[in-house]
């Protein structure tokens, strides 16, 4: 598969850094996303981890977007609290995204090294979900 790469969004990132410095506070949110919408707002919000399997900033951040009325995502990433820098999504965020938004560009990478790629490439051999609904018929 050859990786399609976009330019990296660093507003965003910057977004999502500054709410890791300054809303993550102790275990219970670690993470922060943002996501900028279609119409150029950016989103954010943070991880409720909970032992459960609480929700992770990606999945908060379609909530958060989507109350605020920005039903399309074009670009997202994750930064991590303690300056830990931009954390690739779990393989169920990245499925979720997939489906909500399957022209999603997702930040991934470490330092200088950063890149928008399509959700898509993050899941080889996708399964989406909207191809295997059975009508209700």
């Amino acid at each position: 598969m050859t990786t399609q790469t976009h330019p990296v969004d660093h507003e965003l990132v910057e977004a999502a850094a500054d709410v890791a410095r300054t809303r993550c506070r102790g275990d219970n949110h670690t993470m922060a996303a943002a996501a900028r919408a279609r119409d150029g707002r950016i989103v954010t919000a943070v991880n409720a981890y909970h032992f459960t399997g609480g929700p992770c900033a990606e999945l908060v951040v379609i909530g958060a977007a989507a109350a605020q009325g920005a039903h399309e995502l074009d670009t997202i990433v994750a930064v991590g609290d303690r300056e830990r820098g931009v954390v690739p999504p779990c393989g169920r965020c990245r499925q979720v995204l997939l489906d909500y938004f399957p022209a999603l560009r997702v930040i991934v990478g470490r330092g200088d090294r950063l890149r928008a790629v399509p959700v898509a490439e993050l899941l080889p051999e996708t399964y989406v979900w909207a191809d295997h609904r059975l009508d209700a018929g």
